[in-house]
């Protein structure tokens, strides 16, 4: 049996040499694309004009001078400058410090000790799919809470990076409320939408009943496929030494107290981050960008502070909870025991470093080729002749969404690269510009979650290994991903077309087809 392991191990690729490969393919195709020449033509409106041009992007090949010299001067540049390396570093500091001073275990115990296995998991699932609202950092934030929770609840805490990616990355398909995202191709669909009717305008709740349905019922997937699915294919975590967690019954009076000042002080703290968000009060709405129309473009706006700052605000909150609760719970003594406590998740983070590092790269090579711009747009233009119309229409569009993300994760881009096909199309065909862009988002999430040239994905990989001591790979981390994704296809289409051939409103005032 353990040989039998051994070889399994061998065999596995590592996900630096994962991406070490899927480097090399690039260079190698881009090259090979370029030779014959490779580029496509498709429409696209002027944001500043509203009307459609013939927008030509072509290959950019790494296999010559100009590639080499690229790759050799922006690897070190793109390393430092990518989102995910900071984000992870800043937030583990605040996360280091509620589980070194106890404040985690508290309150995982607090919350979960009469709470059946599946009815947590259902509650993160929850927890994903709403803060998926604040973007990408909800990956950082989810992440590494999931794993300690399920590592205190006694399961495997891959079962809970597992999941909570899933959830995070598919809830980014259902937004009862607009985020950030959302409103950027809000935008895009309404001057698209104005190419047939000028005068067409777009609402914030323009999706809200079909996204609460999608909301409750991912909700429910997500959690059955994880006890399902995902927790019997994984092993039983074996805790090491340096990490036994205590069984408990109750929370001692110094526990008890420690939680009681860290609610008092994060709910002082959170009053005030509030009121500081919320427009038109006395001195309040100070972390706002006021330049933006849209309340949630204020709140996530590129100039709003609050976006700017967020990572450091949730990092913040993090240390008063830990700070507060090791001093009630006298976890704290002196000056050299709280700096330690800052750094204890930082000391065994060289391998996601190093793995950061090869992600960053390729992320950043694969962006300079424009092959997922190439792609994106050849799918463009298979709606433009597809003559597709009804329910074959809106699959299309739907699977084009999939397709699309594997190569280029990035919704906004493209959105602009397809909207002015899809937009027009489906509103030729009877459908409102906000199916059309519903469809689309849900279509993206679906494989959001198991592309490597999405930003976050390493840091899935990455935590997989640090709790998986017979280490993982690509493909290993996407066959865990896979009955997650077909769950959400499956619920997707079902919801499209009931919706489509019911002609019940996906929101306020709006139809799926006009």
């Amino acid at each position: 049996m353990k040989r039998v392991k051994k070889i399994k191990n061998t065999i596995m690729l590592h996900p630096i040499m994962s991406f070490i490969i899927l480097m090399a393919v690039t260079i190698l195709l881009s090259g090979i694309l370029d030779l014959f020449d490779v580029s496509v033509n498709y429409s696209k409106i002027n944001p500043k004009t509203g009307a459609v041009e013939t927008t030509l992007v072509t290959i950019e090949s790494l296999l010559n001078l100009s590639g080499v010299k690229y790759i050799f001067s922006n690897t070190v540049s793109n390393f430092v400058s990518f989102a995910p390396l900071s984000m992870l570093l800043i937030l583990l500091m605040g996360i280091s410090m509620m589980d070194e001073s106890g404040f985690l275990d508290t309150l995982f115990f607090l919350v979960t000790r009469k709470m059946p296995k599946y009815l947590v998991t259902f509650i993160v699932s929850v927890l994903c799919i709403a803060v998926s609202i604040t973007g990408d950092i909800s990956f950082i934030i989810m992440i590494p809470f999931a794993a300690l929770l399920f590592k205190y609840g006694k399961r495997n805490p891959v079962i809970g990076i597992v999941h909570a990616f899933a959830c995070t990355g598919l809830g980014t398909g259902i937004h009862a409320i607009i985020s950030s995202v959302d409103s950027a191709l809000l935008s895009t669909t309404t001057q698209s939408a104005n190419l047939i009717s000028t005068s067409y305008t777009i609402g914030s709740w323009s999706t809200v009943w079909i996204m609460l349905l999608a909301f409750v019922a991912g909700s429910i997937i997500l959690t059955y496929v994880t006890e399902k699915i995902t927790a019997p294919a994984l092993a039983k975590y074996e805790v090491d030494e340096n990490e036994i967690i205590e069984d408990k019954d109750y929370l001692t009076n110094r526990e008890k107290r420690g939680l009681l000042f860290a609610f008092i002080g994060a709910t002082i703290y959170m009053i005030i981050f509030i009121y500081n968000i919320i427009p038109g009060l006395p001195f309040g709405g100070n972390l706002l960008d006021y330049s933006q129309a849209r309340y949630i473009d204020k709140l996530f706006g590129a100039q709003s502070f609050f976006n700017s700052g967020f990572v450091f605000v949730v990092t913040l909150l993090f240390f008063i909870c830990g700070l507060l609760y090791g001093i009630g719970a006298k976890k704290i003594s002196n000056h050299r025991e709280l700096c330690n406590f800052l750094s204890h998740s930082l000391d065994d983070i060289g391998k996601i470093i190093v793995l950061l590092f090869f992600a960053s790269t390729f992320i950043s090579i694969i962006k300079y080729t424009n092959i997922g711009e190439v792609f994106t747009a050849f799918l463009a233009n298979v709606v433009n002749y597809s003559g597709f119309t009804g329910i074959p229409l809106m699959l299309l569009v739907f699977f084009i969404g999939a397709l699309s993300t594997l190569v280029l994760p990035s919704a906004v881009t493209r959105w602009q690269i397809l909207s002015a096909s899809v937009v027009p199309s489906m509103m030729t065909a009877g459908f409102t510009p906000e199916a059309a862009q519903l469809v689309f988002t849900a279509g993206s999430s679906l494989t959001y979650i198991l592309t490597p040239i999405m930003a976050y994905y390493v840091i899935y990989i990455s935590y997989i290994e640090k709790y998986n001591k017979e280490g993982t790979g690509i493909r290993k981390g996407n066959s865990y991903l896979l009955p997650y994704s077909i769950g959400i296809t499956a619920m997707w289409i079902i919801l499209l077309l009931l919706f489509y051939v019911v002609k019940i409103h996906i929101g306020v005032h709006t139809a799926m087809i006009i």
